[in-house]
């Protein structure tokens, strides 16, 4: 019979060849003629049918086992983890607890990610410190990681700062937790409290860090963190991430010249790029570059397709949208899903066959949320059908029920049809829900300071000079033709004091405030909470003219260049 070192490289050999009907003959001759294995061959071929992921035959082993040691038990805790079955996983600690064996670092780091609700995470972190293991990295990392899953970032901050950290992988890991969880700001702190703790950035943690830059849309701070990737320039996830990071902050050219450069792509490349193009009005290029993409033999996935059918219905190409959208399927085996459908029922909303669009939001494969009937409903608007409208309004209001821009909009459509006793009662219902709208809010990166400007709000030092600046920049723009639509205004407002309330929209207060403190060479680049209205995308189209700027603005949806008098979405938004 072979001695134990011949059995042991056996079994690696199988696991690294994925030999499974090989590997279940080493273990039958491993056993055969009453053979009593050492342990560590036995734990050995747990684990290869771990790694095979035939769980039911590795427990069955298990249970047969003489002795289980910790690494015996870890591996069955860890398989059940990975695989998502929580309880089996809770329920081998236990047993394993009861059976007098002390679990290790790796056997609590495999536990917590199996914790499946915030009692039995409580119940695990303290069962840590009886062991003595609070202050090790992998488990404080997985706690970390576990608590930011939950939503806990309290507690997963509380974890971090209990003790000084001196291993990259607990910094990553309260990076990655902030950056997930959508605070970028606190992520960003964190990365430079590394920073000055004298920690190199590894992939991990530029790859977060790029997730909380592009949540700000800081994109000098993203090409400072590019400085950091070049020595990872392999590294397709990391390289998904600044692409990605480029386009969502409205950084085109460095996108397009990243992009161009990247030695390696995969569908999420491909996909980012289409994806950035169309959020950014460049939807014919997108279009050429998923011809490209195809030409290369990547295989376009649900994600690529939401891209495509966006850059359609922004451009208003319905043919091809409808073609797109109606091969996706026999093309590229990927099932229309929600978001496919809200393309489409925005292409044909905005090209005015609201029927269309209507019978198609019908026969979708599944039920319609209210962002899809907000889409319906912005073509109802553009295209002043009120019985529609107020159809898709109703269906909103009662998937959100306290969505004040949707009682606004109806409210106006009231008043627009003369159906005052409904308008009246509306507004009754949102003063007594204690409903109000969410106020503009506009925001600039200047000398690496953010300055916000919210409508109504004469908070900021330079109010006073911006407002001087905006009169006149208004009455420069009257003599080329500007007059204030007021159509854009949602309030019971009358003739001056309707154009009084657009002159101080937050865009343009910011747009000012860009034109009064960057250099003529340097972009205006603002972001946006709310979706820009037509009469503020008037007065940038404008200003890009008349002061030879180029101006960018990030709203609620896609991204808006404008430069000598025109925009990258051809006002079609």
């Amino acid at each position: 019979m072979a001695d134990c070192v011949a059995y042991s490289e056996l079994i690696k050999c199988c696991i690294s060849k994925r030999a499974i009907e090989e590997g279940k003959l080493v273990h039958k001759h491993l056993v055969s003629n009453g053979n009593k294995p050492k342990s560590f061959l036995l734990s050995m071929l747990v684990n290869m049918y771990v790694k095979f992921n035939l769980l039911g035959e590795a427990e069955k082993l298990f249970d047969k086992m003489p002795e289980r040691n910790v690494v015996a038990w870890t591996t069955m805790i860890s398989a059940y983890s990975n695989a998502k079955i929580s309880h089996k996983a809770l329920e081998f600690l236990i047993l394993m607890l009861r059976e007098g064996v002390s679990p290790n670092m790796y056997t609590f780091s495999s536990v917590l990610r199996a914790c499946d609700g915030m009692l039995s995470l409580r119940q695990v972190h303290c069962g840590l410190f009886k062991y003595g293991l609070e202050s090790d990295v992998f488990v404080r990392s997985a706690l970390i990681d576990v608590y930011a899953k939950w939503g806990e970032l309290d507690n997963a901050l509380a974890v971090f700062e209990e003790f000084v950290t001196g291993d990259l992988v607990v910094w990553n890991s309260i990076i990655g937790a902030f950056a997930q969880n959508s605070d970028s700001d606190e992520a960003l702190n964190l990365f430079k409290r590394m920073k000055r703790a004298g920690f190199a950035a590894e992939q991990a943690t530029l790859t977060s860090t790029l997730r909380a830059v592009t949540g700000l849309s800081l994109l000098e701070l993203g090409r400072q963190v590019h400085v950091h990737v070049l020595k990872y320039d392999q590294d397709l996830i990391l390289n998904n991430a600044l692409l990605d990071m480029y386009c969502k902050c409205g950084g085109l050219d460095d996108a397009r010249l990243f992009f161009s450069q990247m030695k390696e792509r995969d569908v999420i490349s491909w996909s980012t790029m289409i994806i950035g193009l169309a959020q950014n009005g460049f939807s014919r290029e997108a279009l050429d570059l998923f011809e490209m993409m195809k030409q290369t033999g990547t295989k376009p996935n649900y994600i690529t397709m939401v891209g495509v059918l966006f850059a359609c219905s922004h451009a208003g190409l319905l043919e091809e949208g409808q073609y797109y959208f109606e091969s996706m399927k026999k093309l590229f085996g990927v099932d229309p899903g929600r978001e496919h459908y809200g393309c489409m029922i925005d292409l044909l909303g905005r090209a005015g066959k609201i029927d269309d669009a209507v019978r198609l939001l019908h026969e979708m494969n599944c039920e319609p949320d209210a962002v899809t009937w907000r889409t319906l409903l912005g073509a109802c608007k553009i295209h002043k059908n009120a019985d529609i409208a107020i159809y898709a309004a109703k269906q909103i209001l009662k998937l959100e029920p306290d969505d004040v821009g949707t009682y606004i909009l109806l409210s106006n459509i009231y008043e627009n049809s003369q159906r005052w006793e409904d308008a009246t009662s509306l507004r009754k219902t949102m003063r007594e829900r204690g409903l109000k709208k969410e106020p503009g809010c506009s925001w600039i990166e200047v000398d690496k300071r953010i300055h916000a400007f919210i409508f109504r709000d004469m908070s900021h030092p330079q109010i006073d000079d911006i407002i001087r600046e905006l009169n006149q920049l208004v009455l420069k723009l009257r003599g080329v033709g500007y007059v204030p639509d007021t159509n854009f205004i949602l309030q019971d407002l009358e003739g001056e004091q309707k154009e009084d309330s657009l002159q101080y929209h937050s865009e343009k207060l910011t747009i000012v405030y860009g034109l009064m403190s960057l250099p003529r060479a340097s972009i205006i680049r603002i972001k946006k909470n709310l979706r820009i209205c037509g009469d503020c995308h008037l007065f940038a189209k404008l200003v890009a003219k008349t002061e030879k700027r180029i101006i960018v603005i990030r709203d609620q949806v896609r991204y808006h260049h404008f430069q000598d008098g025109t925009c990258s979405c051809g006002d079609y938004w």
